[in-house]
C-alpha cells in the first residue's frame, strides 16, 4: 500500500512548485467555500485572539489562514523530491545563535509554535546549523501515511523522535549535543497537568515538558518562528531565550515563551494554525492558579 501511494505522489512533487500552487488554490476553495472545515473553530479562535477587529477582519484573516493551510501541505508534498538547493533556497534565516551555541559545547531546544511551513524549516534547520536535529513528533495511526511522512521529515537527517516514547528515544542522546525541535503551543493531555497562563487575554493550559526538559538537561533554549516572505519562501526568526535555563524561576521559561508567542502571532496571524482548539479547556479552581 505504502507504494501505491508514495509514487503517484513522488510524480506529483517533480512538478514545478508555480503549478503545484495551482492544487493548492483549488484545494482551498473546496476547503474554505464549499466543505468549511473548521470554518466555524478557526472564527472562534479569532474572535477570542483578536476581539477588536471587526468581524470582516476576522474573516480575511481566517482567508489567508486557509490559503496557507493548503500551501503547506501541497509544499509539503513538494519535499518528496526536493534536494537540498531547493530546501537552503526556500527556508532562509540568520542562523549565527545555533553556530554560537554548539561552539560553546551546549544542548539546544527550540520552542516554537503552530506556525507555516514547520515541515520545510524541519528539512532546513539541519543544512543550516552545525546540529543534529531531533525532532518530536505524534505518530499518525495510519501506517502507510505515517511512513510517508517519516521519509519526508528525516531525508536532510533530522532523527524523529515518537512523542509516545519521548524518555526511551532520548537515552542515546543524554550525552551528545543536540538540537530539539518542540512545538511548545499544544494542550496538555490533562489539563490540570498543564500551566496556566494568560495567552490572548483568557486562562490557557501549556505543556510542561518543554521547560522541564530544558532544565534537566541544562540545555540552552531558542525561540523560533518563521514569516512568509512570499509564496513558498519561508525566513526563520531566532531568538535566545536563555543560555541556562536553571537561572530562571520556575514557570518563568514558559510564561517567556507565551509572551513571545502572542508577539509573533499578532504581526502574523495568518500564517498560525488556526484551525486546532487552543481555547478547548476552561480554567478550573482545582487546576491551581493562573501564572501571572
Amino acid at each position: 500500500m505504502y507504494y501505491f501511494v508514495y509514487g503517484p505522489l513522488y510524480l506529483l512533487s517533480l512538478l514545478p512548485l508555480k503549478i503545484l500552487h495551482l492544487f493548492s488554490d483549488f484545494a482551498y476553495s473546496i476547503i474554505y467555500h464549499i466543505a468549511g472545515y473548521r470554518k466555524k473553530i478557526v472564527l472562534k479562535n479569532l474572535s477570542i485572539a483578536f476581539p477588536e477587529k471587526t468581524e470582516k477582519e476576522r474573516i480575511e484573516i481566517a482567508k489567508k489562514f486557509y490559503r496557507n493551510f493548503t500551501d503547506n501541505f501541497i509544499e509539503t508534498i513538494k519535499l518528496l523530491s526536493a534536494g537540498q538547493n531547493f530546501i537552503k533556497k526556500h527556508y532562509t534565516g540568520n542562523m549565527q545563535i545555533f553556530s554560537d551555541l554548539y561552539a560553546q559545547g551546549k544542548k539546544c531546544q527550540i520552542h516554537l509554535g503552530h506556525n507555516f511551513n514547520w515541515e520545510i524549516a524541519n528539512l532546513g534547520m539541519p543544512l543550516l546549523t552545525p546540529y543534529t536535529l531531533l525532532t518530536v513528533y505524534m505518530p499518525i495511526n495510519n501506517k502507510t501515511i505515517d511512513r510517508l511522512f517519516i521519509k519526508i521529515r528525516s531525508k536532510t537527517g533530522a532523527v524523529l523522535l515518537p512523542a509516545t516514547k519521548m524518555q526511551t528515544a532520548m537515552l542515546p542522546w543524554r550525552d551528545k549535543q543536540y538540537m530539539l525541535a518542540l512545538v511548545a503551543d499544544q494542550n496538555p493531555g490533562v489539563p490540570s497537568k498543564g500551566y496556566w497562563l494568560n495567552f490572548f487575554g483568557r486562562p490557557t493550559p501549556f505543556v510542561t515538558g518543554p521547560e522541564k526538559g530544558a532544565r534537566a538537561n541544562n540545555a540552552a533554549v531558542v525561540f523560533l518562528h518563521f514569516t512568509k516572505k512570499k509564496r513558498g519562501y519561508y525566513e526563520a526568526h531566532a531568538e535566545l531565550a536563555t543560555s541556562d535555563p536553571n537561572t530562571l524561576v520556575p514557570t518563568q521559561l514558559t510564561k517567556n515563551y507565551i509572551q513571545y508567542l502572542e508577539k509573533v502571532i499578532k504581526a502574523n496571524p495568518e500564517i498560525w494554525l488556526w484551525s486546532h482548539r487552543r481555547w478547548k479547556h476552561e480554567w478550573k479552581p482545582e487546576y491551581g492558579p493562573v501564572i501571572a
